[in-house]
């Protein structure tokens, strides 16, 4: 087995960094993270490798400054498995490629039956990867060196298994398709802070009347800050369904609130005064949430029917063919056009319904051009049959 080791001093980090700046051809890149142990999605390990350069794993702890990397391998394309879950915490530091090549997303739109990296790395090079600690704490120090080995093969692969997607894509004729994919996901902007994230609180539901609703929001933002300043993720102080329980059993005091056996979490009785504090805010505040809260979504499909009954026709109709178009590609169909972009052409589509008005339409909903050319004209087609569907010529009386 090979000893992997954690670069952390100025030293072995400006020595990898000249080996990586004279490697060859695109360099592979992934993170670790602490996701469901941390409050960040900060990167805990930083893996790299590039030919003729070898394998790197960099501690982000301890590199203080990642731009002598950045300038190393900043021209060169990144590969990347799933690389809109690493380029956050990665551009965080840094660190952010001009060109990416994403091997799970080749691997859907090549229509790969199983996309992870194991199976990806399986099916394209016939190598078995061991993936025992994909959930482990990596803000753990010192890591463990089956860790590391683990870390570092999420890596070893992954040039060879880009090459062997380039070629199918070529075989496919989906090699624009996928370039354009790559750059929408390289180049999409963060998602705006969601308004009112406590709303998102599994089992908020249960939860009745705006004063209720304000000691929920108590309570949550309470264990937000808490859990910030802790860098723990918010669920391992207390879970949501621990919160939920005491807004629904309505403790009368500290001791009350203390005794709900629903409440628990490993701060649940050490900040207990936090909680109880942050409950009484919310029984004080003026400041009531409301019931509920606008929305830009659109209804559920099934009801689509009685609040639109145009618009259900139109999905009804548009479904099926691009399904169709999708199954004939030989990619899953959420990857040819998203369910959500479809629904909000359906829903709302131009006055004129042509392939050219469609297409402009996809396009201010993000669609890319290669999905444009593939499905305007159909959902075009079946928008318009929706409204005038052909007549049965057996029971035409004409």
């Amino acid at each position: 087995m090979t000893e992997y080791s954690v670069i952390a001093d100025e030293e072995a980090f400006s020595a990898a960094v000249r080996a990586l700046a004279a490697g060859t051809g695109p360099v592979a890149v992934d993170v670790e993270r602490a996701s469901g142990f941390r409050y960040s999605q900060r990167a805990y390990l930083i893996q790299v490798f590039r030919r003729g350069a070898g394998i790197y794993l960099f501690d982000p702890v301890e590199i203080a400054d990642f731009t002598p990397l950045q300038e190393a391998i900043g021209d060169a394309e990144w590969v990347f498995h799933a690389a809109s879950q690493d380029l956050p915490s990665l551009r965080e530091r840094g660190l952010d490629p001009i060109e990416i090549f994403d091997t799970e997303l080749a691997a859907r739109l090549l229509g790969h039956e199983r996309v992870g990296l194991g199976a990806v790395v399986e099916s394209t090079l016939g190598i078995t990867l061991a993936k025992a600690h994909s959930a482990a704490d990596w803000s753990t120090r010192p890591l463990p060196q089956s860790w590391l080995e683990y870390a570092a093969l999420d890596v070893a692969h992954l040039v060879d298994v880009r090459d062997a997607l380039v070629a199918q894509l070529s075989e496919q004729g989906k090699t624009e398709f996928a370039a354009q994919e790559f750059e929408a996901v390289r180049a999409r902007p963060p998602k705006p802070p969601r308004d009112d994230p406590w709303r998102r609180m599994s089992g908020l539901h249960t939860v009745r009347g705006r004063r209720s609703l304000a000691v929920a929001r108590s309570l949550w933002l309470a264990r937000e800050e808490f859990a910030r300043d802790q860098d723990v993720a918010p669920g391992r102080l207390v879970p949501d369904r621990s919160l939920v329980a005491a807004v629904i059993a309505d403790p009368q005091t500290k001791q009350e609130l203390a005794a709900i056996k629903d409440f628990n979490g490993r701060a649940s009785r050490t900040q207990l005064d936090r909680w109880w504090n942050a409950i009484v805010a919310g029984r004080e505040t003026a400041e009531l949430p409301p019931d509920r809260v606008p929305s830009d979504s659109l209804p559920p499909p099934r009801a689509w029917a009685d609040r639109n009954p145009q618009a259900d026709a139109r999905l009804r109709a548009a479904r099926p063919v691009v399904e169709a178009v999708a199954n004939e590609l030989g990619m899953p169909t959420e990857n040819l056009l998203t369910p959500e972009v479809l629904r909000r052409v359906a829903w709302a589509p131009p006055a004129d319904i042509t392939a050219d008005t469609i297409g402009q339409a996809l396009q201010e909903l993000g669609a890319r051009p290669w999905q444009i050319e593939q499905t305007a004209q159909s959902i075009a087609d079946a928008f318009v049959e929706s409204i005038n569907p052909p007549v049965d010529a057996a029971s035409d009386p004409s």
